[in-house]
């Protein structure tokens, strides 16, 4: 084999070793961000199981307090993330046509959208508290609320993420903060079925 065959072949080698380094390179926004996305949806899907293995210990009680849950509230808070997510993507969009000030609008507003997730997330709160389940009162409550709890952690942290971002003249950090806001909507459609619809 010739010396130029060889260079040439080094060089494809290479190549195709660095095209396929980083299996991260081709998603939207920092490769830093979807490491933490996909090690967050795996402690939510350990989370899922450990609910779902619980209910099969557990079929009546499950059942029960599933019953006390209002599908309607569950259903609304659906309709409000998803709604703020396209808020996001069309910021997104926004952004990567330079138009900074409509981005920036977008993505407040799609923060301002989560905090009535939480507004509705706290008003079922309290009527379940107000009619006696607690965390402490069994299996289905306990579960419910750390589930539930956790995720409003991380939608507080996703509002917090889309106003620092929306300050931002760069299209990738809004891909970035958009990714997170995504990973926050994908556990809640998994999560309500999970505990308002599935007996």
């Amino acid at each position: 084999m010739s010396a130029g065959t060889m260079s040439a072949a080094d060089s494809a080698f290479t190549g195709d070793a660095q095209s396929g380094s980083d299996p991260l390179e081709g998603l939207p926004g920092h490769p830093m961000m979807w490491i933490l996305i996909l090690s967050e949806l795996a402690v939510f899907a350990i989370a899922f199981i450990g609910f779902a293995v619980a209910r099969l210990l557990n079929p009546a009680g499950f059942a029960a307090g599933q019953g006390h849950l209002d599908p309607t509230l569950g259903g609304l808070n659906t309709i409000v993330l998803v709604s703020s997510g396209a808020l996001a993507a069309v910021g997104v969009a926004a952004a990567h046509e330079k138009a900074w000030r409509r981005a920036r609008c977008l993505f407040v507003t799609a923060a301002a959208v989560g905090l009535l997730f939480l507004i509705v997330k706290g008003t079922e709160y309290s009527a379940m508290m107000d009619a006696g389940f607690t965390l402490d009162s069994g299996g289905f409550y306990s579960l419910y609320y750390l589930l539930t709890g956790f995720h409003a952690l991380h939608v507080v942290m996703g509002m917090i993420l889309l106003v620092i971002v929306a300050f931002q003249d760069s299209a990738e950090t809004f891909e970035t903060g958009a990714a997170f806001w995504h990973m926050v909507d994908l556990v809640w459609i998994v999560l309500y079925p999970l505990l308002y619809l599935l007996r």
